[in-house]
């Protein structure tokens, strides 16, 4: 580029009105404040013989015809629609079935697109006020020549078909391509609609963190055994396409520009984020109610439970009561479990996050958790381990604290120092136009040489392989000599007779939270550690961490369990404070 012999060009730039012009590689004048490129070229008065650099930009001039750089034409949502592709196959390996992807995600992702009037419609919003490319003009590739096989013609569940919008020819119409208006619009954006896509409003646009929504709700229509804490774990791990996941784009995709903050991300999915989205997104797509969500399925909080507690390394014998909780709550019902957008008003269960809470309600009745009951029934199990080394050992709080401890500790230090190591720039460069892609190449070249250069240094080790995906965090087993598996303990300590029945020797319970917050609160309790008891809050830290959730979350999911469980107490409570209020008065 010459500044110097760009100063004769004097006219004005079309897009800002600038008057400061530089020259390109290519010979065409670009504006410096906007980066706007002209077709105008540099015209080569003297006949004198010219320079070696004079010749290399002729030469890469001549090789810009054939556009080499500019790549296929496509769409923002075609880039999705690859991300989407890429997520499907990876939960493919992980086992799920292929019509996940075949049958339900497909016809979600086809729904979408028709709802926000992108594709499947009879005017696109791609083709308003532009004028419609005609038939030979675009020599280049089309994306929607070859379509990603999410979009191929096959007929998904009859549900999710015959709730959708009947529009004449609507099924198998695709966008209409078209130019940019602006002989700079290439510049802004890789994609043709980039620059446009990220001022668009008035229609749910695509997002990275959507696309976990969308494989969500296609894991959950089909009642497969990966929880919403599952899937956003496998995506940290690496198991899942997430972060910067365009770089599994074909290479003729070229992103810059626009697009880079579009399809780039720089934090890790949290829960209650990626939930409020696909609330929004199913409610967007006005799908219909999902497939019931009975005792065998693995969603039902039977179940779930059943493998929580083998997760946080609890006696077997804590299913009965969970089961009985989940009954006495009215949570394992049918109709309080089936996601339903319409009917439910968009709301739907935590799965994970309501069993995990049914067994802290558990773990209440039996050691009540207020730093003492727990203590004492501890003391009581280790002396009759002690004296009865033959017999099945009784459950012992304190030992199970100590070692959940520790395996806690050493697993949340890893995560934390996997978090802190992790590189979150893309092997694959992304620059903002053609004219500062050379500057970005040097710039991140030289990064992974320091990178190189410091971990030879620092670490010499070498890399762990990324482990296989698993829908346990922590093994307990009885061979392991290092830790004590607590699966095959017994709860005999903790439990007395009385006539037919047994009951719990702690015969008392305190509510997680004795006022909820008003209707028009977003929260609906708050949680201040200071005022619990620290076996509480080491029970709500781990079972936390193991869902990736904020723990105030949990607390919320115990008390509304319990303002179930104890309708009565509440009720009183109620009655109490209207009481107190009447004789202030």
């Amino acid at each position: 580029m010459d500044l110097e012999e760009a100063k004769e060009f004097r006219e004005r730039c079309i897009k800002c009105a600038a008057v400061s012009w530089g020259l390109t590689d290519e010979g065409k004048y670009y504006c410096i404040s906007c980066h706007n490129v002209t077709e105008r070229s540099k015209e080569v008065l003297s006949t004198e013989p010219i320079s070696n650099t004079k010749i290399k930009a002729i030469n890469r001039g001549l090789r810009k015809k054939k556009k080499p750089e500019k790549g296929w034409d496509w769409y923002v949502c075609e880039g999705f629609q690859h991300i989407l592709c890429q997520q499907a196959e990876a939960l493919k390996t992980l086992g799920i079935g292929p019509e996940l992807k075949n049958q339900v995600l497909h016809i979600f992702w086809k729904r979408y697109l028709q709802k926000s009037k992108q594709a499947y419609c009879e005017n696109p919003v791609y083709t308003r006020g532009r004028k419609a490319l005609e038939s030979g003009d675009n020599p280049g590739h089309s994306a929607w020549d070859s379509e990603p096989e999410l979009l191929s013609g096959f007929s998904g569940p009859s549900a999710l078909e015959s709730g959708a919008e009947s529009q004449p020819d609507g099924h198998t119409q695709k966008p209409v391509r078209s130019r940019p208006s602006q002989s700079g619009m290439y510049f802004c954006s890789g994609s043709l609609d980039g620059a446009e896509y990220s001022l668009r409003k008035g229609i749910m646009k695509m997002a990275v963190p959507r696309t976990l929504a969308f494989c969500y709700l296609s894991l959950l229509w089909q009642r497969e055994t990966v929880t919403f804490s599952d899937l956003l774990r496998f995506v940290e791990e690496g198991h899942i396409p997430y972060i910067n996941a365009f770089e599994h784009f074909p290479e003729d995709m070229k992103l810059y520009g626009r697009d880079k903050g579009i399809f780039t991300i720089e934090s890790w999915p949290t829960y209650e984020d990626i939930y409020k989205k696909v609330i929004e997104l199913a409610v967007f797509l006005d799908l219909p109610r999902f497939p019931d969500i009975t005792e065998d399925s693995y969603f039902h909080p039977n179940i779930l439970c059943m493998k929580y507690l083998m997760e946080v390394n609890l006696p077997d014998e804590m299913n009965d009561f969970t089961c009985q909780v989940v009954k006495m709550a009215g949570i394992g019902e049918v109709g309080f479990l089936t996601f339903d957008p319409i009917g439910k008003k968009g709301q739907t269960v935590k799965y994970d996050v309501q069993a995990m809470a049914v067994i802290v309600i558990v773990l209440k009745l039996l050691f009540l958790l207020d730093d003492s009951v727990e203590w004492t029934l501890s003391t009581v199990a280790e002396r009759y381990n002690e004296e009865n080394k033959e017999d099945k050992p009784w459950f012992d709080f304190r030992k199970w604290y100590q070692v959940m401890k520790k395996s806690f500790d050493k697993k949340k230090q890893q995560w934390e120092e996997a978090r802190a190591k992790y590189v979150w720039k893309s092997e694959k460069p992304l620059f903002y136009s053609s004219i500062d892609k050379s500057v970005v190449y040097k710039r991140r070249e030289m990064v992974v040489n320091l990178q190189k250069q410091f971990s030879a240094l620092v670490d010499s080790a070498p890399t762990v392989a990324k482990k296989s995906p698993s829908s346990f965090q922590f093994s307990w087993t009885e061979e392991d000599t290092d830790r004590t598996c607590f699966h095959g303990h017994s709860l005999q300590g903790i439990l007395q007779k009385k006539g037919q029945s047994v009951i719990t020797k702690n015969l008392l319970y305190w509510l997680s939270t004795q006022k909820f917050c008003k209707s028009y609160c977003k929260h609906v309790t708050t949680y201040e550690e200071s005022n619990f008891s620290l076996s509480y809050q080491f029970i709500l830290k781990l079972f936390s961490f193991l869902l990736r959730i904020k723990t105030y979350s949990l607390h919320e999911e115990v008390s509304l369990i319990e303002k179930r469980l104890f309708k009565k107490r509440y009720s009183e409570g109620k009655k109490k404070s209207s009481g107190s209020k009447k004789v202030k008065k």
